[in-house]
C-alpha cells in the first residue's frame, strides 16, 4: 500500500527501533532531504497534527510531539510509560540542563542537525539519545502537544508487559548512562591533562621518579642473596616497591629530555652492578671457564668427576650441579670470551648492562624518549640485568633491532609504488632489509630459543618477495656457525631435549598446575611420553597448543612485532617454567602496543621472590599458593583484558 501510493519501501532484516530508522535515512531521498519526520507505523502517531510541527520550521532544529500534552494523549500512556517518560527526562535535564516532557516518537527533526548528532544507537534508545544529543549540541528545540492513539494493529513488545517495560527501562538508562559519561569524560581528562602538564607538576613528578628509581635501588642493593639470607626478600621488596612507584609516576610525564632519560635508566643500573646476583650467572661463569679448558659443557655436568680438579671458588653456588648446560650455543660462546677475560660477576653484568643499554637506545630512537620510559625505567628490567644479572639482554637485543627492521620493510611493502621521496624513513633496499631482519633473528636464537617461531614467521612473510632459501639461509646461518664448536665426531648436542630439567620441571606457571589438578594422569610417567622423559609431567604437551597459536597468528597478522608479542603473551600463560625475568621478553614489545598486561606484571612479577623466601625461611617449597598467584598473574590478565577492550594507538604505526 505504502509502494502504491508512491512511497520508498525499505526493507531492513536487522531487528531494531533505531535500526529501521537509520537504514532509512541511508535513502537517496532522505539523504537529499532538508527535513526528517520519524513517526510510529502502528497508527498510534496523529499525522493530521502533522501542519502543527510544520509551522515552526523556521524557528527550531528539532521538534518534537509531547504526548503528556493532551488529555487524549496521557489516557493512552500506561503508568510505567508515564514514569519512564517523567524519569528520563528528569535525568536529561539534571544532566544536560534541558527540560523535556515526553520522549514521544513523532518528531522532526532538520538533516544537518540530524548528521552533526552522529546517532549511534540501533535499539530502543534511538528516542532517548537524540534528544539527550540536541539538548548537548545546543539545538533549537520545541514540544507541541500531540494526540496518542490507539494501535491500528500488532501488539506491543514495550506497553502492557513487565519484561518489556524493564527491558526498556534498563535501555534508556543504560543509554543516558552513556551518552552522559561521553559528556563528562573529555572534559575530566582535559583537566586532569592540563594539570598533569602544569610545569611545577611535570617537574615534581620527573625529580620524583628518578629519585624514587635511585633510592628503591639503594635499599634493594644489600638484599640479594635471597636463598642464604631468610630477611633480603621483604626487604628487596621495599627496594623494588620504591622503584614501582617511580615507575608508575614516570607514566604521567609529558615530556622528557635526553638527559632525564638517560640519568634515571643509568643510575639504578650502575647501582645494582654490585649487588648480588641470581644464582644463574655462576653458571655462566662456569661453562666459560670449563670451555676454555677444552671442555663441552653440554656433555659435562658440573658434577662430573673429570671436572673436579678445575672447581672455582663459586663452585658451590652453581645451580642444577647434575645438569649440563641448556643455553643455546652463541650465549655459551659469549660465556667463553668473557670467562677468558676474567671470570667475574662484574664483567659479566656489564656485557648484560650494555646489551640492555643498547635495546633502550634502539627503542628510544624509534619511539621516542617519553614512551621508552616503559622499557628504560622499568623496575624488572632494571633488576633482572643489572642486579639479578640474567642473560636474556643478549637475545633480546638483536629480537629488538630485527623488529625495528622488519617495520622499515613492512611499511615500504605497503606503500610500493610511492616514490622513494615519500617512502618510510629506512636505508638500504628492501630485499636487504628482509634479509638482514633474518639474520638478526637467527642470532637471538642463537642465543636463546624462545625467537624460533618468530624466524619461521618472517619467512613465511616474506618468501615471495626475497625467497625461502635466502631468508632461511640468513636466518640459521648463526646458530649453524655457533654450533660448530660444539660438535665432535659427528655428534652436536646443543638442544636440551634430554634434560629433564627442561623436559619436566616446573616454576610459577599459570595452566600447568590447573591442568595436572584436572587430568592427573599427565604426570603418569611415560603413558604419553617419548623415550627421553624419565619422569614427571610431560612438558612438551603444552607445545601443542602453543603451535597452533603460531600457525594461526602466521595466518593471521602481518606484522612482525605484532606477532611477535602475542607469540610471547601465550608462551607466557602455557610455558610450564616461567621466571619473573621472563616477562622482561614483553617489555620492548609494549613500548609500541602501550599494553597494560605488561604494564602491571612488571610490577607484580616480583611476587616470584616469595619463592626462595620460602626456602630460606624453610616455610614451603618451590611453589606459590593460589593467593600468590593471583596476585602475580590477576595483575597480568586483567590488564590485557584492558588492552584488547580499550586498545592504544600502536606507536609502531606512526612513521
Amino acid at each position: 500500500m505504502a509502494a502504491q501510493a508512491g512511497a520508498q519501501v525499505i526493507s531492513e532484516p536487522r531487528r531494531g527501533y533505531g535500526q529501521a530508522c537509520w537504514s532509512g535515512l541511508q535513502t537517496s531521498m532522505a539523504t537529499a532531504a532538508e527535513w526528517i519526520l520519524f513517526c510510529d507505523g502502528d497508527g498510534s502517531d496523529d499525522l493530521s497534527q502533522l501542519p502543527d510541527l510544520l509551522v515552526g520550521q523556521d524557528e527550531f532544529d528539532l521538534i518534537l510531539g509531547n504526548r503528556r500534552g493532551t488529555e487524549l494523549g496521557r489516557q493512552q500512556l500506561t503508568p510505567v510509560q508515564n514514569f519512564g517518560n517523567w524519569l528520563a527526562t528528569r535525568l536529561i535535564w539534571l544532566g544536560w540542563g534541558v527540560r523535556y516532557e515526553d520522549l514521544g516518537p513523532l518528531r522532526l527533526i532538520r538533516r544537518p542537525a540530524l548528521d552533526h548528532l552522529a546517532m549511534t544507537d540501533r535499539g530502543f534508545g534511538w528516542t532517548v539519545e537524540m534528544q539527550a544529543k540536541a539538548a548537548g549540541a545546543g539545538l533549537r528545540t520545541h514540544e507541541i502537544p500531540v494526540n496518542y492513539l490507539p494501535r491500528q494493529g500488532g501488539q506491543s513488545k514495550i506497553a502492557g508487559t513487565v519484561k518489556g517495560s524493564v527491558k526498556a527501562g534498563q535501555v534508556i538508562l543504560t543509554t543516558l548512562a552513556r551518552l552522559y559519561w561521553q559528556k563528562v569524560r573529555p572534559s575530566f581528562w582535559q583537566r586532569a591533562i592540563l594539570a598533569l602538564q602544569s610545569t611545577w607538576v611535570q617537574r615534581g613528578l620527573l625529580w620524583l621518579s628518578v629519585l624514587l628509581l635511585t633510592v628503591g635501588s639503594l635499599w634493594a642493593l644489600p638484599h640479594g642473596d635471597f636463598l642464604n639470607d631468610p630477611t633480603a626478600v621483604p626487604l628487596f621488596w621495599r627496594g623494588m616497591g620504591l622503584m614501582s612507584v617511580g615507575f608508575v609516576l614516570s607514566w604521567g610525564l609529558g615530556t622528557m629530555t635526553r638527559g632525564w632519560f638517560w640519568a634515571g635508566a643509568i643510575a639504578p643500573r650502575l647501582i645494582l652492578l654490585a649487588m648480588y646476583p641470581g644464582d644463574d650467572i655462576w653458571r655462566y661463569m662456569w661453562e666459560g671457564h670449563i670451555q676454555n679448558l677444552g671442555f663441552n659443557p653440554y656433555l659435562l655436568a658440573p658434577s662430573a668427576e673429570v671436572l673436579a680438579p678445575f672447581r672455582l671458588t663459586f663452585w658451590s653456588q652453581i645451580n642444577h650441579l647434575d645438569h649440563a648446560a641448556i643455553y643455546p650455543p652463541l650465549a655459551q660462546l659469549g660465556f667463553r670470551l668473557l670467562a677468558a677475560i676474567s671470570p667475574s660477576v662484574l664483567l659479566f653484568k656489564l656485557s648484560l648492562v650494555a646489551a640492555d643499554l643498547g635495546i633502550c637506545q634502539l627503542l628510544s630512537r624509534r619511539f621516542g624518549d617519553r614512551a621508552t620510559l616503559l622499557y628504560a625505567w622499568n623496575p624488572l628490567v632494571i633488576y633482572s640485568f643489572a642486579g639479578g644479572a640474567h642473560y636474556d639482554s643478549w637475545f633480546l637485543l638483536p629480537l629488538v633491532a630485527a623488529w625495528l627492521i622488519a617495520e622499515q620493510v613492512e611499511a615500504r611493502s605497503q606503500h610500493p609504488r610511492k616514490p622513494a621521496w615519500q617512502q618510510p624513513a629506512g636505508n638500504g633496499k628492501p630485499r636487504w632489509q628482509a634479509t638482514k631482519t633474518a639474520f638478526l633473528l637467527g642470532v637471538s636464537i642463537a642465543v636463546k630459543w624462545m625467537s624460533l617461531p618468530v624466524l619461521a614467521f618472517w619467512v613465511w612473510r616474506r618468501w615471495q618477495r626475497v625467497g625461502a632459501v635466502t631468508l632461511m639461509v640468513a636466518g640459521l646461518l648463526p646458530l649453524a656457525l655457533a654450533i660448530l664448536p660444539f660438535c665432535h665426531s659427528g655428534s652436536c648436542s646443543v638442544l636440551p631435549i634430554n634434560s629433564d630439567f627442561v623436559t619436566y620441571g616446573r616454576s610459577i606457571a599459570l595452566i600447568s598446575p590447573v591442568v595436572d589438578d584436572l587430568w592427573p594422569r599427565s604426570l603418569q610417567p611415560g603413558w604419553l611420553q617419548p623415550t627421553w622423559f624419565v619422569q614427571g609431567p610431560p612438558n612438551w604437551i603444552y607445545a601443542l597448543p602453543l603451535g597452533l597459536m603460531v600457525l594461526w597468528g602466521m595466518a593471521r597478522w602481518q606484522s612482525l612485532g605484532r606477532f611477535t608479542e602475542r607469540y610471547l603473551v601465550v608462551l607466557m600463560l602455557l610455558s610450564p617454567i616461567i621466571h619473573a625475568w621472563y616477562f622482561t621478553w614483553l617489555v620492548p614489545f609494549a613500548v609500541a602496543s602501550r599494553n597494560w598486561g605488561t604494564r602491571l606484571v612488571s610490577l607484580s612479577a616480583f611476587v616470584y621472590f616469595a619463592l626462595p623466601y620460602q626456602l630460606a625461611t624453610g616455610e614451603g617449597g618451590w611453589t606459590l599458593s593460589i593467593a600468590q598467584r593471583f596476585w602475580l598473574w590477576g595483575p597480568f590478565l586483567m590488564g590485557l583484558g584492558i588492552s584488547a577492550l580499550w586498545p592504544v594507538t600502536d606507536l609502531s604505526k606512526r612513521t
